[in-house]
């Protein structure tokens, strides 16, 4: 990889050791970071600090959501439960949007960084969805989704009352989270290849794996309904909540283990375009 710079002053020191841990975790250690690769790190660590600030954010306004339609609460504001649901619903969209310009942030440098390499690697096929998550990680966050809906579908047909409203608040929020997943993965098949040889190409390919996993994490998906519904539902679907997060936990680790490193699926992936 290039020793160019986007800039003169070039990264800061912290951003090139956090860039040799990275290659070293990646077994892409043949040489010292560039500055181009260290800049891409270093906004890829900010974007997905800000992606879990967003996160929580979404909890907290669900968490809100669900306790304004409390019958105290709402005899208190003398609202209905569409008021809080339309609050739930805009701060959905809004970091919606949010996420969206943290994903045009990436592509920004990336484009900066393209244009700064003396040339260019062209990859002659953009990576599909099956080799960037690998079917395992998709099958996994397909599965997430459908189970998470599946519990608020069935708290919402068997409850009544502020438990189904706790449903829907968790069917809403649950819907926010798939819609980011979709549209992050969807930027991310369209990003710009940085890269001006076999090795930095197969850092591209490195972070695109690795963004578009990261983003597919179920965690959220396994905290909201514990959050949102547990006290208020029956006991049977507490207990399916709970087992919920710890089958999907232990389903998570078995494909960790059983999946090629990051490395070798981007190499793989290099060998067959």
């Amino acid at each position: 990889m290039t020793n160019a710079s986007t800039s003169d002053a070039g990264p800061p020191s912290a951003d090139i050791r956090s860039a040799e841990t990275w290659l070293r975790r990646h077994g892409l250690s043949d040489g010292p970071p560039t500055p181009l690769l260290a800049t891409r790190l270093a906004v890829r660590r900010r974007v997905r600090l800000l992606g879990s600030v967003l996160l929580a954010v979404l909890i907290i306004a669900a968490s809100l959501a669900q306790v304004a339609a409390l019958p105290g609460a709402s005899d208190a504001a003398g609202s209905s439960q569409l008021v809080p649901m339309l609050a739930l619903s805009g701060s959905i969209v809004a970091l919606l949007l949010t996420q969206t310009l943290l994903d045009a942030w990436i592509r920004r440098v990336d484009r900066r960084a393209g244009a700064a390499l003396p040339r260019r690697v062209t990859h002659p096929v953009q990576l599909g969805w099956a080799a960037l998550l690998g079917r395992p990680h998709a099958v996994m966050a397909g599965a997430t989704i459908v189970c998470a809906f599946a519990l608020g579908v069935s708290a919402l047909v068997v409850t009544e009352g502020t438990a189904r409203h706790a449903a829907v608040v968790l069917l809403v929020a649950v819907t926010g989270v798939a819609l980011g997943a979709v549209l992050q993965l969807r930027e991310m098949l369209t990003r710009p290849v940085v890269a001006e040889d076999e090795v930095s190409l197969t850092a591209d390919v490195v972070m695109r794996i690795e963004d578009a996993r990261e983003s597919s994490a179920p965690a959220v998906l396994w905290a909201l309904p514990v959050v949102l519904l547990s006290g208020f539902a029956p006991g049977w679907w507490s207990a399916a909540s709970v087992g919920f997060l710890v089958l999907g936990v232990l389903a998570l680790v078995a494909v960790h283990v059983r999946a090629p490193s990051y490395a070798a699926t981007a190499r793989r992936a290099v060998g067959l375009r």
